[in-house]
């Protein structure tokens, strides 16, 4: 499916219930569609409700239920107090809780990255490092006056050690190769997803590669937040439309 310019953006109709009540699976991002995204990676939470709502989505579904984060899949899981569902983790380069489980070596130039993110946001205070098992991420949330000093030294870092630049929502991460859609993709060709209809719902750039997917194999992509040129299908307008809409569909399925 050709990506939509957002002149065509009416196009993208809140998603039906029924879209992902019969014998759909779900993929779903993290920050930004899941949780509302916090000024520190670290400063967010996830609450009782959204717990529930998860081990509620997973009965009902029968297992076919996945997070797909740019997060570690063991932050992931810490956040939720362990889950009973498959996770792709650091972009999806990380498959945790199935058959074909995969964590790739964590590339030794991620430290050198580290410390040059640590230097400048020594420097240039509000900047936040996050560490990830498999990149790191400088956060330009706090002082958005640095965005050209992050993207200059994340492009000069990137040339020189040959790690994959990641643009996010007001971050620059420079982490080993993934892709969510590579996951989604993967996570299709085994049970319990396997044979039913994709569906993925995101909100950032990097969940693209997903929505992409989810097409090609006969599903939608959902996209939560403003209006952008994207592959998705549908379109939800922020996390608190996202989890009541997944609240239906827990509902529906039921």
């Amino acid at each position: 499916m050709p990506k939509l310019a957002e002149h065509d953006m009416a196009a993208l109709l809140a998603p039906p219930p029924a879209h992902l009540a019969d014998g759909a699976s779900l993929f779903l991002d993290f920050d930004g569609t899941l949780v509302d995204i916090a000024p520190r990676p670290d400063a967010v939470a996830v609450d009782s409700r959204l717990r529930r709502l998860i081990a509620t989505l997973i009965e009902r579904l029968d297992g076919r239920i996945a997070i797909v984060s740019g997060r570690g899949a063991a932050e992931i899981a810490a956040l939720f107090g362990g889950l009973d569902c498959p996770i792709a983790g650091s972009h999806g380069a990380e498959l945790r809780g199935v058959a074909q489980a995969e964590m790739p070596e964590r590339p030794a130039a991620l430290d050198t990255v580290a410390a040059r993110f640590h230097a400048l946001a020594e420097a240039r205070p509000g900047l936040v490092v996050e560490l990830k098992p498999l990149g790191v991420g400088l956060h330009y949330r706090g002082v958005p006056a640095a965005e050209g000093d992050a993207r200059a030294l994340a492009e000069e870092l990137s040339a020189a050690t040959g790690l994959t630049l990641q643009r996010g929502k007001m971050v620059f991460e420079l982490r080993a190769p993934g892709d969510k859609g590579r996951a989604i993709a993967a996570l299709m060709g085994a049970m319990p997803f396997a044979g039913s209809r994709p569906v993925f719902l995101g909100d950032d750039l990097t969940d693209e590669p997903g929505f992409a997917t989810v097409a090609r194999l006969g599903g939608a992509g959902v996209l939560v937040g403003p209006v952008r040129e994207t592959e998705a299908a549908y379109r939800l307008p922020d996390v608190t439309s996202t989890l009541r809409w997944l609240e239906r569909i827990a509902e529906n399925a039921a």
